[in-house]
């Protein structure tokens, strides 16, 4: 898999996944500490020309450096929950077919230390190249699941004790009404169409984030951001909610 981009090449540096990699001779702190971590790694650096480089990345904005980096290790769903740190957040993604949105989602999963997220393996932007450039190199660090089934692996979620809340436009709930102290997975459709039929139906609950202002919606990857961002206040603070019933 190509990675390219400082900070994702760095990241995969760190996770012990780059086999090689090929810069141009560009100076800059960066380039110094990631040359330097290869080294510390014994990793193969190769200089080569930007022309080649910019093939390697297809276009995109790779900053003088791509790496050859290996396949990320596979999760199922239940070790994402049994490995859980503590109260089990997962996200769920219903066909995220933008690469910038799919690495923006896995960014603010990092951030705010989710315990996976489960994509289709089939309905889902690549996880190499510009996913993790928009990634920021958090690709490398995200846990994923990636399943055949999406309803299935929500239909999994709920018979291992984790709640799933949809994020649909029209749900007449408010995403704040909702309790994320308890176990869940926040799933999210792609982008234009939303959540699927069968996977909206699988859902314990559909939430919705209030559009006050004249745009009908959020970008996908921004909608994920407020509604995870909630989830940590929510358990940060612990307010007593009462838990959800089905």
């Amino acid at each position: 898999m190509i990675v390219y981009g400082v900070n994702p090449v760095i990241e995969a540096l760190r996770a012990g996944r780059v086999r090689e990699v090929r810069v141009i001779d560009r100076g800059g702190e960066r380039i110094r500490e990631l040359l330097a971590l290869a080294g510390q790694q014994q990793v193969p650096v190769k200089h080569v020309s930007a022309d080649m480089l910019g093939r390697q990345a297809r276009g995109g904005v790779h900053q003088g450096v791509v790496a050859d980096v290996e396949e990320a290790t596979t999760y199922s769903v239940a070790e994402l929950v049994k490995d859980a740190a503590g109260v089990p957040l997962i996200v769920v993604l219903d066909g995220i077919e933008d690469p910038h949105n799919l690495g923006a989602i896995l960014r603010t999963a990092d951030a705010v230390g989710v315990d996976g997220v489960v994509l289709q393996s089939r309905r889902s932007a690549a996880l190499g190249g510009a996913a993790a450039k928009a990634s920021a190199g958090a690709v490398s660090n995200v846990k994923i699941a990636e399943v055949v089934n999406i309803a299935r692996a929500i239909e999994e979620l709920k018979d291992l004790g984790v709640w799933s809340v949809g994020l649909a436009g029209e749900a007449a709930a408010s995403y704040d009404a909702i309790d994320f102290t308890v176990p869940s997975a926040i799933v999210l459709g792609a982008e234009g169409t939303g959540l699927r039929r069968l996977v909206r139906d699988r859902c314990d609950f559909l939430a919705s984030i209030p559009m006050r202002g004249h745009v009908g919606s959020l970008n996908v990857s921004v909608a994920a951001g407020v509604t995870l961002f909630e989830a940590i206040r929510q358990r940060r603070v612990a307010r007593p909610l009462s838990a959800p019933r089905r």
